[in-house]
């Protein structure tokens, strides 16, 4: 059946004959696999473990029960069958032999798709947006124009136009952060909560400013986050983008906490109504491109890896007819560019072209997005229209982190098995791939450059759902109302039961509307709006035959005893669930578990029966303080068996205590990319050294010291795992270790408490791929100098050095930098020797620095404006 599915899926159905038997094979397919794991889980019952005698016991008092189950299963397998009969009788009397469909379109998939694919929208800069300049000219003048008054500012068109896209280039300017004191961008969306909205401005003020938020907002009212935003506001000139509003009522709302004090603060709205739009101070009608605009911006997509990113001459009257029905929506030409990035023949381009069912006379606009948009759908193997479509499982606007989709889609079953990559691997290509495509849009990245948190458009998302409700592949649901669900006989007369379920609401009261979800496989929940201190209502029972339970920020209570009944499930996401305490004790029977993520919650014990887990490959649970990062203990221990390592498949073992005995036990464990060790100890040293140097697959490193005065010894490290990219190491340390050179990977490198007397740059100022570097409180020395190497940084802080009273960098080294951050170097008065230059360097960062540093940038008459002078972004903060 799934073969069947999959070649349907290629040959896209187009009569209405087609559809239909598609449809009820999926049905069936969907039903087989429920009696399926329905066996499997009694049979997982009746192997429950103890002794043999207790076993023996069972399956006597519970014989009547299993006859009766499999005597139930029995029937529906006959049932099925007939339906299976009754589906090809009744397609041969009307005449459905086979799925005519569509002639596929085939692709290249060929090493010049790989460069195209490095060289696409992937890495798009600033530079590569056209048809924004005007626009962008107009607005930067209202900005930063003489009204004193705080001025708001929309702009308006409709979905796809690009209203987000030209806003967000202004808001990230280097002339508006200079012009502006703070700033904040808010995305409102169709449903919102004031106080949500008040806390989400407090918060990205805040860290605009780079200071930390020291009071509780989850337990401040209405009125007191009021009075803490104003007072933040009242002396600044501020900028606030408040992103796609829906709601006429949103500006009543929230108007008395964005207070006018005539230093000519900014307001911008994007927006679909002009309605909204009409009750502001100025309003900008946000056009299509025009053809000359369209046609750059396509060919910026579509040919990417030709010379000076041309049309072939061959191409050209089919690639401009393309443009022309895209109707200069921006959206639509960079989903079709992203399309046509890989055809290479004509006859390809063709296809496309005439595949195109336009309805422009009859359609919506929003409808010939879609049309495009579908097509670039269409597009996509099978197993990436999964991918795709699992996305809009997440709320809309969400940015959903790379790893987490990843490994949600291993759990689902989306990723192909591939010799000689690793599913997380496979699973990466795909996102990369739907990148690459513009299904997806990188909204962060790390220092490599790779998304580090990605998102869909509106329109996409709403593409998705609808597809999704067709194939019944997910539902989502807001809460408002019961999601219920029925048994199979019961679901053959109305609705077919969810597969994949989201729940995004607002939980003020306890829930009780998860009922009887018995076909459900996927169950992933989103809290937005004003969250009680806890919630009591997970449900105990119901959702026995679960892949994936996400609950990601939900105040629950405790975990229900009956998780432990999953046999199928394979991800349990209890990050940030803060006020749970603790895991099951039998644990252990999730056998096919493969993501456990604990992160942040208040769970510190991790149960002796997670040791057998045979299939679990993340076990991720890690606590950060960030209140207080500054501090040497910056968040708990996990405390973990003793018996870990016979977790063969385990990939990612986080920030876990150095147990007696486990230092050693780690060697065994050669298959980790990530590991984080807490609580070290100076006896620890040769097990650990022979540990990590045994894991040759080995990415990301962290060593924290059991506390401030025990040295972290890291010399016994003969060879460095060969692909490390990160290594943080957190501890007092006696000298740089001698293997510093060898990580010729080495990406990020943070040495935080090592307090060393020599100066650690000659050390690591070679490494060839170092884009971020760290030292907090890590070298008690008087100088730091930069006369060579670091040709790839381009972040540097230097945090808490209480000696450091000079840098010098000389000319030529650091020529990437593009962030600067100084802190807490209280003994530092003048600027680094040399900082001009940076001429790459966009921001310099000084925070708790000295009086007379401070002194020597302020205002444009202090000594050293000069040297700054090319810096687009200068920050101070004292405090």
């Amino acid at each position: 059946m799934r073969s069947f599915l999959e070649d349907a899926d290629t040959k896209r159905p187009q009569t209405q004959g087609e559809k239909s038997w598609v449809a009820e094979v999926r049905e069936m397919s969907y039903n087989v696999e429920d009696i399926i794991d329905e066996f499997m889980y009694h049979m997982n019952s009746e192997q429950q473990s103890g002794g043999k005698f207790t076993r023996c016991l069972r399956q006597i008092f519970c014989f009547p029960k299993n006859q009766w189950v499999r005597h139930r299963i029995a029937t529906k397998l006959q049932t099925i069958n007939r339906r299976i009969k009754a589906i090809r009788e009744r397609n041969q009397r009307y005449g459905v032999h086979h799925i005519q469909g569509t002639s596929p379109l085939q692709d290249d998939r060929d090493q010049s798709w790989v460069r195209n694919h490095a060289e696409s929208s992937l890495f798009v800069k600033d530079d590569d947006l056209v048809g924004i300049k005007d626009d962008k000219r107009l607005l930067e003048g209202w900005l930063m124009g003489e009204e004193p008054q705080r001025t708001i500012i929309s702009v308006v068109g409709m979905g796809g136009l690009g209203k987000t896209t030209l806003v967000a280039q202004i808001y990230n300017s280097k002339i508006v952060k200079q012009h502006f004191d703070c700033y904040a961008w808010i995305t409102v969306s169709q449903t919102y909560a004031v106080e949500d909205l008040l806390k989400s401005m407090i918060k990205e003020f805040y860290e605009a400013m780079k200071e930390v938020v020291t009071v509780d907002l989850s337990t401040m009212s209405y009125r007191q986050l009021l009075d803490n935003l104003v007072n933040y506001l009242r002396p600044k000139r501020y900028i606030v983008v408040l992103d796609d509003v829906w709601s006429s009522n949103l500006w009543r709302d929230i108007n008395i906490s964005l207070p006018d004090e005539r230093l000519g603060s900014r307001v911008i709205l994007t927006t679909r109504k002009e309605d909204i739009a009409s009750s502001s101070f100025r309003v900008h009608n946000l056009q299509p491109l025009g053809m000359t605009e369209a046609w750059d911006l396509f060919c910026m997509k579509a040919f990417s890896s030709s010379p000076n990113r041309s049309c072939p001459q061959g191409l050209e009257n089919l690639a401009r007819g393309l443009v022309e029905k895209c109707e200069g929506l921006p959206l639509a030409i960079v989903a079709l560019g992203g399309l046509m990035s890989s055809k290479k023949m004509e006859w390809e381009w063709r296809n496309v072209y005439n595949s195109l069912n336009w309805e422009l006379s009859n359609n919506p606009e929003l409808e010939v997005v879609k049309s495009i948009l579908m097509l670039s759908f269409n597009d996509l193997s099978f197993r990436l229209k999964c991918c795709f479509l699992y996305c809009c499982l997440f709320p809309e606007d969400y940015l959903i982190g790379r790893k987490r989709l990843i490994r949600l889609w291993m759990a689902e079953g989306f990723v192909e098995k591939v010799k000689g990559l690793t599913p997380e691997d496979k699973a990466d290509m795909y996102l990369m791939e739907l990148v690459s495509r513009s299904m997806l849009q990188v909204v962060k990245r790390n220092i490599s450059g790779r998304p580090k948190r990605v998102k869909m458009h509106d329109l996409l998302r709403e593409l998705a759902l609808s597809t999704s409700e067709t194939e019944e592949f997910c539902s989502t649901s807001d809460g408002k109302e019961a999601c219920t669900s029925t048994s199979q006989e019961e679901s053959s007369n109305g609705p077919p039961p969810p597969r994949r379920l989201s729940i995004i609401k607002t939980i003020d009261k306890e829930n009780n509307s998860w009922k009887g979800m018995s076909q459900l496989r996927s169950l992933l929940v989103f809290v937005v709006g004003m969250i009680s201190p806890s919630v009591n209502t997970l449900p105990s029972s119901g959702f026995r035959l679960l892949r994936v339970l996400d609950l990601e920020g939900l105040p629950i209570v405790k975990l229900p005893d009956q998780v432990v009944d999953l046999f199928n499930l394979r991800y349990l996401n209890l990050r940030r669930t803060r006020v749970l305490k603790e895991l099951p004790k039998s644990i252990g029977r999730l056998r096919k578990l493969q993501t456990l993520d604990v992160a942040d919650s208040e769970i510190k014990v991790l149960p002796t029966g997670i040791t057998k887990l045979q299939n679990l490959r993340h076990l991720i649970a890690y606590s950060y303080n960030k209140r207080d990062y500054d501090a040497f203990d910056s968040g708990y221990v996990i405390s973990v068996p003793p018996n870990i390592c016979k977790l063969k498949n385990l990939q990612v073992l986080n920030d876990v205590e150095a147990k007696a005995g486990l230092m050693k036990q780690l060697g065994n464990m050669t298959q980790l990319i990530s590991l984080g060790i807490k609580e070290a100890r100076e006896v620890d040293e040769k097990d650990l050294c022979d540990s990590i140097q045994n894991m040759n697959l080995l990415r990301f490193c962290s060593v924290h010291a059991i506390d401030e005065e025990e040295y972290l010894r890291m010399d016994a490290l003969l060879s460095t795992p060969p692909h490390l990219k990160g290594l943080a190491l957190v501890g007092k340390l006696e000298r740089v270790p001698h293997w510093f050179h060898s990580l010729q990977c080495l990406t990020t490198l943070c040495l935080r408490w090592s307090r060393l007397g020599e100066d650690p740059l000659p050390y690591i100022q070679a490494l060839p791929n170092l884009g971020e570097l760290t030292l907090a409180n890590a070298y008690e020395g008087n100088q730091l100098r930069f006369c060579m190497g670091f040709q790839k940084l381009t972040e540097l802080y230097l945090v808490n050095l209480p000696q450091l009273n000079e840098i010098i960098i000389e000319k030529g080294v650091m020529q990437g930098l593009q962030k600067l951050f100084l802190r807490k170097c209280m003994e530092l008065k003048m600027l680094p020797h040399g900082i001009e230059y940076l001429r790459n360097l966009q921001e310099l960062l000084l925070k708790t620095v000295s009086n007379e540093l401070a002194e020597r940038i302020s205002g444009e008459g202090s000594v050293d404006r000069p040297k700054v002078r090319h810096i687009p972004l200068i920050k101070h903060y004292q405090y």
